[in-house]
């Protein structure tokens, strides 16, 4: 698949994602949602270090570190609204 193509299948995908974040985020104000909404937000960080920032032919150092930075902020992030509900 060209980069042209590859780019226009991520920015549509994030679009898709984003309206679901908005969805989600409309049904309810409840922790599984939250867990959900974050899930959601987790998939676009990759999304974007793959597609956007093509990281995906980048040294696996660096491509480890962006996704499990966004995957780290995802956790904590979800423990903090555990321990709120």
């Amino acid at each position: 698949m060209s980069v042209s193509r590859v780019l226009i299948v991520c920015w549509m995908t994030l679009a898709v994602l984003s309206i679901g974040t908005v969805a989600l985020g409309q049904v309810a104000a409840t922790g599984l949602v939250s867990i959900a909404i974050l899930a959601v937000a987790v998939t676009k960080a990759w999304l974007i270090a793959d597609g956007f920032m093509e990281l995906r032919h980048a040294p696996r150092l660096w491509r480890w570190l962006v996704l499990s930075w966004a995957a780290l902020l995802a956790i904590v992030i979800g423990v903090v609204i555990s321990f709120a509900i």
